[in-house]
């Protein structure tokens, strides 16, 4: 009987990404040294594809406010500085006075995130000040909707009716149908986090102080105020936290790990916290098909304090998830293919196909990186395809890119494809040398192909 060959299926496979998020309160302190343990690099295999990063309290004075829109900040730079050398690109940020929210991808990914939004929602001072509230990215990653959101809420113990308040607040102004962006609670993925302020109540301090010496985590969790309003606020309910199993991550004596010795001997609380929530799906209906699981799951694998901080009066928290998703999308927009002999003395020629439900735009532009790129500005060329096409029709077009002022080296570049309208790259090729100025009487090196 002879042998039954497998149908192929052009379904997508399910991935699973894995996320790294980054809450920290760093009270104006400037960036130390060493962020391995922060970023999971002390781990040999971190195999991470994303890292997202919110930071509180960053410097925010006024020559700061002036100073940043012109030059990249400290901390952005700085996590650039540590996180391109592995590969990963700064997909998107937004600032908010001492708000700051960070996104890194790997760049095999770039092609399959769009981003969406960013947004700001001030809700000091009645609303019109940035010392408190929201910042937010909005993007599509593999298709699906994903929400990320950086807070800081009110201080004080009294003040707990107020922090539930610019919860919702800084919620509702995420809605974005303007943009023909579903309601943030139909989106399939929002990620929480910051410096929310929720305190332990009725404890005293000497009780709160002897069970986190004993590490009794769980007899202060019945009286942490987040856990409490979770209980009866329906909407806060849905969203997820991991167990408190670090001790509480606020308030510190700076450059050390002693809690509040001041005056005012601040009680201990997990201020600094991380939540998720996923999409409501619909109730089982006997009638309905209903989709495969995990189609899209979160999962977390990690949530912890790094107490070997001490530059702030908060310690840093970090969650880390692993994403399973059957991608939505799994073809990119555009595929890029350099060709010919590629050298410092020629123009490189590029060949690219489009997809029919891409939308070009006169803006759009195929950039030309160095293989540890900080940021889709970072290039070293690039070229406008409309006004540089040599070739365009249905299947392939084509454009030249003038590579004769990139100084010799023997670094591996990549190509990008910048989409104006949709504000992300769509397209990306493989790593690939560019080979040095050939001299007169060498032999002339065949077809360089790229390099996986």
């Amino acid at each position: 009987m002879a042998a039954v060959t497998p149908r192929k299926t052009n379904e997508p496979r399910s991935r699973k990404l894995s996320i790294h998020v980054v809450t920290w309160n760093v009270a104006s302190a400037a960036p130390p040294q060493d962020l391995n343990d922060l970023l999971q690099l002390n781990n040999q295999c971190p195999n991470l594809d994303m890292y997202i990063i919110g930071l509180q309290e960053k410097t925010c004075g006024i020559l700061s406010l002036l100073s940043d829109p012109a030059f990249e900040d400290t901390w952005s730079s700085f996590f650039m500085d540590v996180l391109s050398p592995l590969n990963f690109i700064r997909v998107s940020y937004v600032r908010m006075q001492g708000l700051l929210l960070l996104v890194f991808a790997k760049h095999q990914h770039l092609p399959f995130i769009q981003i969406l939004s960013t947004n700001t929602t001030p809700t000091g001072l009645f609303g019109y000040w940035g010392n408190k509230g929201g910042v937010n990215i909005c993007m599509k990653l593999y298709g699906y909707y994903v929400s990320i959101i950086n807070c800081h809420l009110p201080p004080h113990m009294g003040n707990n009716d107020q922090r539930l308040e610019h919860f919702d607040r800084i919620l509702e102004m995420q809605n974005l149908e303007k943009l023909d962006i579903p309601n943030i609670l139909d989106h399939d993925l929002i990620l929480w986090f910051g410096d929310m302020n929720f305190r332990i109540e009725d404890f005293g301090l000497h009780f709160v102080q002897e069970a986190i010496k004993k590490q009794c985590y769980g007899d202060l969790w019945e009286k942490d105020q987040l856990r409490i309003a979770k209980r009866f606020d329906p909407l806060l309910r849905e969203f997820q936290e991991g167990p408190l199993l670090f001790p509480p991550t606020y308030k510190f004596d700076k450059n050390s790990n002693n809690y509040d010795t001041s005056e005012k001997k601040r009680k201990p609380a997990w201020t600094d916290r991380i939540l998720w929530r996923l999409k409501r799906q619909p109730k089982d209906d006997p009638c309905t098909t209903r989709l495969p699981v995990p189609y899209f799951s979160l999962s977390l694998k990690s949530y912890v304090s790094h107490m070997m901080y001490s530059i702030s009066d908060h310690k840093p928290v970090t969650g880390t998830f692993d994403l399973e998703l059957k991608p939505l999308v799994s073809v990119p927009l555009i595929t890029l293919i350099p060709e010919g002999l590629w050298t410092m003395e020629n123009d490189m020629l590029v060949s690219y196909s489009l997809t029919a439900e891409f939308l070009s735009s006169p803006w759009d532009w195929i950039g030309l990186y160095k293989m540890g790129l900080r940021h889709i500005n970072d290039y070293v060329s690039y070229v406008w395809v409309r006004d540089n096409q040599v070739l365009s029709s249905d299947r392939l077009n084509q454009v030249y890119i003038n590579v004769s002022d990139i100084p010799e080296t023997e670094d591996q570049f990549l190509l990008c494809y910048y989409s104006n309208n949709l504000r992300s790259v769509v397209g990306i090729s493989k790593p690939f040398k560019i080979q040095p100025r050939i001299f007169m009487g060498e032999d002339l090196p065949g077809k360089i192909q790229p390099q996986i």
